[in-house]
């Protein structure tokens, strides 16, 4: 499904914590999208939102971010090329973000960087020793 721009638009500020971004999501009946956000950092209730309400191409999409070969091919195949390119983008192919702006999907490729940064900055978080054992402040 290809979302209108304006809703990518309020999910990008959505995943950077604007609470009023996810207000207008709700309000506009995108819940799946505000869901995505903490799916795609492998929260198992956002994904199983996802799976029952049967929003499989981005249940696919949260997959093929984690490397699942099989959930890229179902975008493929269901002819997702904006969410394939995503994923792609996500797991480090700069030629992704060239076919979404090419496509004037500019948005999408937006909201790649923010989840690829905030799954970063969500590894980074554990990484610091200096926070944990007895070195925790």
């Amino acid at each position: 499904m290809l979302y209108p721009k304006e809703a990518i638009l309020h999910l990008n500020a959505w995943i950077d914590g604007s609470t009023n971004a996810k207000l207008w999501l709700q309000e506009n009946n995108y819940e799946e999208l505000v869901q995505l956000k903490d799916a795609s950092s492998r929260h198992s209730k956002p994904l199983e939102y996802l799976l029952v309400n049967k929003f499989i191409v981005l249940a696919a999409f949260v997959n093929a971010i984690w490397d699942d070969t099989s959930a890229f091919k179902l975008l493929m195949d269901q002819k997702q090329f904006h969410w394939a390119a995503v994923a792609n983008y996500i797991n480090g192919d700069d030629k992704a973000a060239l076919f979404l702006k090419k496509n004037n999907l500019e948005h999408y490729a937006e909201l790649g960087f923010k989840i690829q940064a905030k799954i970063r900055k969500e590894g980074d978080a554990g990484t610091n020793f200096f926070n944990s054992g007895p070195f925790k402040m």
